[in-house]
């Protein structure tokens, strides 16, 4: 399942520079769309706790789960369309990150 990600990734940033070519502008697209779906996890938010009094509760944790879950897969397919390694990208991260807990003991 672990290869089916990042296989993913790399198929949807082919697919994409085939659709649309791979300028910056269309790579700064690739990034704002991050931008955009982690604005689709805000709103789904917003809407679990009723925040909008017009609207009400129109959301479920669920939602907001699957929206963060496109920011995260639109992220990885940004990163491969800057010719970059998204498994090494997160790998990185992961142990840059990990630095700053607290040790843990068994």
């Amino acid at each position: 399942m672990d290869d089916m990600i990042w296989d993913a990734a790399r198929r949807w940033q082919r697919f994409l520079d085939e659709q649309n070519g791979n300028d910056p502008l269309e790579i700064a697209c690739r990034i704002m769309k991050v931008t955009e779906e982690a604005g689709e996890a805000t709103q789904a938010w917003i809407g679990v706790l009723g925040q909008n009094p017009r609207k009400g509760v129109t959301h479920t944790t669920d939602d907001v789960v699957g929206e963060l879950a496109d920011v995260a897969f639109t992220a990885l397919v940004a990163i491969a369309s800057l010719g970059a390694d998204p498994r090494k990208a997160i790998q990185d991260v992961v142990v840059k990150t990990s630095a700053y807990l607290p040790s843990e003991n068994p």
